[in-house]
């Protein structure tokens, strides 16, 4: 018969903790070099746009000019048939062409900076602006003048809309609406 061997083995002690003091512990760190070696951390509100590299640029921006292209889009086809017109796809080629390539230049140098006080006041100011422009037009214009130009005033106001922080588009959108009621202004028949 296979006799069995009792383990023999001891049981480890545990090692024995040495007591360093926190100024002997403080001066290995530094002797060490570690903390001068550690990556700063850097808030992301302060970074500059040299921190983002262009094709992550090129890809934030794209992401907006597509859907901002088809609101162009889909205002021109509303505009048209809204006054009952019915556009060929060569004319609305012959709007869209031109409009796209400038559209898509404004949203990517304004979506560079658009984190900067300087261009949230440029958004807010372009949003006084081209809004009562526009609700004045559809309200008190003509019908050829507002197939041509609210498409476009209409995709950068809601452009400007999007860009903005959230409390200067809310006061926006108010005053404009203000604006509205003092005018006077009736967008139904």
């Amino acid at each position: 018969m296979v006799e069995r061997r009792k383990a023999t083995t001891k049981t480890p002690e545990p090692p024995q903790e040495l007591e360093i003091s926190e100024d002997e512990q403080w001066r290995l760190i530094n002797e060490t070099g570690i903390l001068k070696e550690a990556i700063p951390r850097r808030n992301t509100a302060t970074l500059d746009s040299e921190d983002t590299p262009l094709a992550e640029e090129i890809f934030g921006a794209v992401t907006l000019i597509i859907p901002f292209s088809f609101l162009l889009f889909l205002f021109d086809i509303l505009i048209h048939h809204q006054y009952g017109r019915q556009p060929t796809f060569g004319e609305f080629a012959d709007r869209l062409i031109p409009s796209v390539p400038i559209l898509s230049v404004f949203i990517f140098y304004t979506t560079r900076y658009k984190h900067t006080r300087k261009m949230q006041a440029f958004f807010f100011s372009l949003s006084l602006i081209i809004g009562p422009r526009m609700l004045w037009l559809i309200s008190r214009g003509s019908w050829l003048v507002n197939m041509q130009q609210c498409p476009p005033l209409a995709t950068i106001w809601v452009y400007t809309i999007v860009q903005l922080d959230l409390l200067p588009a809310v006061v926006g959108l108010t005053v404009v609406a203000g604006w509205v009621k003092w005018q006077g202004l009736k967008f139904t028949s």
